[in-house]
């Protein structure tokens, strides 16, 4: 099992790692809407968030030295699903067929105030 990090994507706001690669599967933490640079959420509207969200999953992915191509499996969280039509948009916006699997759930609250977290599971071709 091994630890991957990048400074393109958000520090873990927690003890936790950005990702874990365990065999050939990489294990990505939940991505909010902070922009790396800044250390700020980047939420001035929900679809500026959403793809900040898909960029800080992009460069851990690129750390990992994959791909959005190579996710299988996704875990969306939104503070109102009400918005989930939005998301879904943006979010497919960034694949392919075949799309990952997928689960959306609506949450009470999220980590740093945002309203998206995605989370990911992703494996080499």
């Amino acid at each position: 099992m091994k630890a991957l990090h990048t400074e393109k994507a958000p520090a873990a706001l927690g003890p936790y790692s950005q990702a874990i690669k365990a065999n050939n599967t990489v294990y990505l933490s939940g991505q909010v809407g902070i922009n790396p640079s800044t250390g700020k959420m980047n939420n001035e509207n929900l679809e500026t968030e959403a793809h900040q969200v898909m960029k800080n999953i992009g460069e851990v992915l690129n750390a990992a030295g994959l791909g959005y191509k190579h996710i299988v499996k996704t875990s969306i969280f939104l503070t109102d699903m009400s918005r989930f039509s939005e998301i879904n948009v943006i979010y497919g916006s960034y694949f392919s067929k075949p799309y990952p699997a997928r689960e959306t759930v609506q949450v009470s609250a999220l980590p740093a105030g945002a309203q998206v977290e995605i989370s990911v599971i992703a494996v080499p071709d």
